[in-house]
């Protein structure tokens, strides 16, 4: 497998049935759908992939059922959200068996934050631990890892091979690009900023909007590596429209919606998670059809 973290890592979004169970189905169909579509890498287990709601036997079926699809193709990333260090270590170690290039993981997210030093001792306990190089998901509003913290993490300990920068402070990610040891990644999440992330020096992307729109997002990638900026700024600005109807609360049952309009069907949210309202679908199609006819594409008939 390729093991290369760069460009555009979509978090997999998870299928869901009426009564809460895996579509299976559904979930390899959205695989082969992001890969249809040129992506460099997928995510399992993320936040758009409501891995939070995952079970530990969840998790890894959904983590077997995607190695398969790609198949060696591109990078695997595993999402693993815990809030202990026992139970990410459980379900890293759940997963050994497959090609995985990385583990993608939070800093612990229930009420009691540990200081700087019991977070050091978390991520150095997971590094010693584990198979798979790890990349610190700084996603948590309440336990946020500054980026003085985050370069600690990634000069002392050689099992953290990146971080994921989340939330909408690209200040804080330009620091981090300023410090980032040689041979480390930093991959943005600032879904509305993808464009300035990239010409800032992000490696690449595992954020929500490539899960909603995988193609303009790696057309988006492609026009920045190669110094086309009035493409990349035209995107940017559509992209961005799309991402104000679907940023939210519920902004994987919007990113599912926004599949399902281009064909790839994508089952329903996990509860308690409510689906899009009629407001958010009013919304996101004009936006959708918007950024897609950059490059002629229309949405299907039958997602009118």
């Amino acid at each position: 497998m390729q093991r290369t973290l760069k460009g555009i890592i979509p978090p997999v979004p998870t299928p869901f049935t009426a009564d809460g169970e895996i579509d299976e189905k559904a979930f390899r169909a959205v695989v082969r759908f992001l890969l249809g579509q040129g992506v460099h890498g997928v995510c399992v287990g993320g936040s758009t992939g409501e891995g939070h709601t995952l079970s530990i036997d969840e998790f890894r079926r959904l983590m077997t059922a995607c190695a398969e699809e790609v198949n060696g193709k591109v990078p695997l990333v595993a999402g693993i959200i815990a809030n202990s260090t026992r139970d990410a270590v459980a379900r890293a170690r759940t997963i050994e068996g497959l090609d995985v290039a990385a583990l993608q993981i939070t800093p612990v997210h229930y009420l009691f934050k540990p200081d700087e030093e019991a977070t050091v001792r978390h991520f150095r306990t997971l590094s010693e631990a584990v198979k798979p190089p790890i990349v610190i998901y700084n996603v948590v509003p309440w336990n946020y890892l500054s980026p003085a913290l985050l370069l600690r993490l990634m000069n002392e300990l050689p099992g953290i091979v990146g971080v994921k920068q989340s939330a909408g402070d690209l200040k804080l990610m330009a620091d981090l690009m300023l410090g980032v040891p040689a041979g480390k990644v930093v991959l943005t999440a600032v879904d509305a900023l993808l464009y300035p992330s990239f010409v800032l020096g992000s490696h690449g992307t595992i954020s929500a909007i490539p899960a909603a729109v995988p193609g303009p997002c790696v057309a988006l990638w492609k026009a920045v590596q190669n110094g086309d900026h009035p493409r990349a700024l035209e995107l940017h600005k559509r992209l961005l429209r799309l991402w104000n109807t679907i940023a939210g609360d519920n902004l994987p049952a919007c990113v599912k919606h926004a599949l399902a309009l281009q064909g790839c069907g994508t089952g329903l949210p996990r509860q308690p998670m409510p689906a899009p309202s009629e407001q958010q679908k009013e919304a996101i199609a004009p936006a959708l059809r918007h950024l897609l006819a950059l490059d002629g594409v229309d949405l299907p008939v039958a997602a009118e």
